[in-house]
């Protein structure tokens, strides 16, 4: 894995954990949504940092998959996951719009199936 890819790997752990960590607390459901839409955002940016790409500024995750279909076509499985998480990328981050706990749990699973399939493709431990 090359240096920068790394960079990506450890930005996006950083936003797993703190995900994780308020999902066990009486939780900010908004904010745990984020940081797990941001994680499974800069696990896909990773891949495409590894890749050879270069790493588009968007937060529309099913955007940077598609750029990685042309060589990989399994990803097309995370797109759906991928389209769930983006919605909190800033809509959930301004007044007004409230995540529910199903929300929280289905963010928590999302972006944990997305963490572990390029964690898997990068030859990361789970």
């Amino acid at each position: 894995m090359n240096r920068e890819t790394a960079k990506w790997v450890d930005k996006a752990e950083a936003d797993w954990q703190v995900a994780q960590r308020h999902a066990r607390e009486k939780p900010p459901r908004d904010i745990v949504c984020f940081h797990c839409q941001q994680a499974a955002e800069k696990y896909v940016k990773a891949l495409l940092q590894e890749s050879g790409r270069a790493v588009p500024r968007t937060n529309e995750i099913a955007e940077i998959i598609e750029l990685l279909l042309p060589s990989d076509k399994s990803l097309g499985r995370l797109r759906q996951r991928a389209d769930s998480l983006s919605q909190y990328a800033v809509n959930y981050r301004s007044p007004g719009m409230v995540a529910s706990k199903r929300q929280m749990e289905a963010a928590l699973r999302h972006a944990d199936r997305i963490r572990l399939e390029i964690r898997t493709k990068l030859n990361l431990a789970p």
